[in-house]
């Protein structure tokens, strides 16, 4: 017997995502809630330059409280394609455009409490040509050599799962730099 979807309810509307709390009835006939965060996706794109460097940045985030190295990553607005949104994305947050897009894969972010779903984007052949960043965004860049990269994150100098789930997507694409 699968779990049944008793009824559900949305608590709160943001700019990003809604929260909504679901009551089910479980295999065994008992019933539970869950709080679940609803999101509309999103991509994380791994730029990689000519020089063998992948660019990262660095932002304050929050919920952390702190300062952040990240992959570059960005929300899918309504109906738009993870590769549109890549683009952009890259765009926006390094100011380097790809000439090159490659899909690498995709996860759940938190499946246990969020529907968001990441598509991983290998960005190559860059060339300079920024967007303006959105408004609430304060980013630095960072060049960071392949190897470099790998090194931080196997010894936990970069606490961001979906910086270290896409690095572990594209490991094989890494090989030999």
């Amino acid at each position: 017997m699968p779990f049944e979807l008793l009824k559900s309810e949305t608590l709160l509307k943001g700019r990003a995502f809604a929260i909504r709390r679901d009551w089910l009835k479980t295999p065994d006939g008992r019933e539970t809630k869950f709080d679940i965060i609803e999101h509309g996706g999103s991509v994380i794109i791994i730029p990689l330059d000519a020089e063998g460097n992948l660019l990262f940045v660095r932002q304050y985030r929050h919920a952390a409280g702190t300062d952040l190295l990240e992959l570059p990553a960005g929300t899918l607005d309504e109906g738009e394609a993870p590769e549109v949104c890549a683009a952009r994305e890259i765009r926006e947050e390094t100011g380097f455009a790809a000439g090159k897009l490659e899909k690498i894969g995709e996860f759940y972010l938190a499946p246990g409490y969020s529907t968001e779903f990441m598509v991983v984007f290998l960005a190559m052949e860059l060339t300079y040509d920024p967007l303006e960043a959105d408004a609430d965004e304060f980013l630095s860049v960072e060049k960071i050599s392949v190897k470099d990269a790998f090194e931080m994150a196997e010894q936990g100098k970069m606490p961001d799962a979906k910086s270290l789930a896409a690095l572990l997507l594209a490991r094989p694409r890494f090989i030999g730099l």
